[in-house]
């Protein structure tokens, strides 16, 4: 195999690892060390490739996040689905691409980063995840109330799915299967919890 062709795929092994031991265990809890040992190389071969953690780090996660993003947009683009349904599919795209709670994820991150390394956080979540859920808040079928914006809207959205991730207190308990959790959590998101 040729040393360009080598040099790639060790990039994609680390990559993938990276990305596999990111989500499962939060940044802090993955050390180099963990991904290098996982693929089979040492240590400086990973660093050959990536310069410090937090630069593998967001290189994965941009990349990460903008395959939910493409999978938030391939679901908009279906026009055969009611507005619950639609927003029903975009909470599994978030399940479904995320072992744990997104926002505790990147707030327990973004401590641990650089002000540039933060920074490119922000614009990451906000274009991967905040603008395409926006986007649904904006169809005139979703009914936004007046007094609150899209993004507002997709921020609370997300804020909401917490209790799918695990969380210590689940709602509805243990009784429940994940798929019911999620569609009580998306009602009461929708309708809230008081009678009208």
């Amino acid at each position: 195999m040729k040393r360009t062709e080598q040099l790639a795929k060790t990039r994609t092994a680390i990559m993938e690892t990276a990305t596999k031991l990111f989500l499962k265990k939060g940044y802090a809890l993955t050390s180099t060390r963990d991904i290098a040992k996982e693929i089979g190389i040492t240590q400086p071969a990973l660093y050959h490739h990536f310069s410090d953690k937090e630069v593998l780090y967001l290189d994965v996660l941009s990349a990460h996040c903008s395959k939910v993003r493409q999978q938030i947009n391939q679901v908009m683009r279906r026009d055969n689905l009611s507005a619950k349904d639609r927003l029903w599919e975009i909470t599994q795209v978030f399940t479904k691409n995320h072992p744990n709670n997104v926002y505790d994820s990147w707030r327990s991150t973004a401590s641990l980063l650089s002000p540039s390394g933060r920074r490119k956080l922000e614009i990451i979540f906000m274009m991967d995840y905040i603008e395409p859920v926006s986007e649904f808040f904006k169809l005139p079928e979703a009914k936004l109330r007046p007094d609150i914006l899209p993004k507002e809207a997709a921020e609370l959205f997300i804020a909401d799915l917490t209790p799918l991730f695990g969380s210590l207190q689940q709602l509805g308990g243990k009784s429940i299967s994940n798929e019911q959790r999620g569609k009580i959590i998306l009602d009461v998101f929708l309708n809230g919890v008081m009678k009208h």
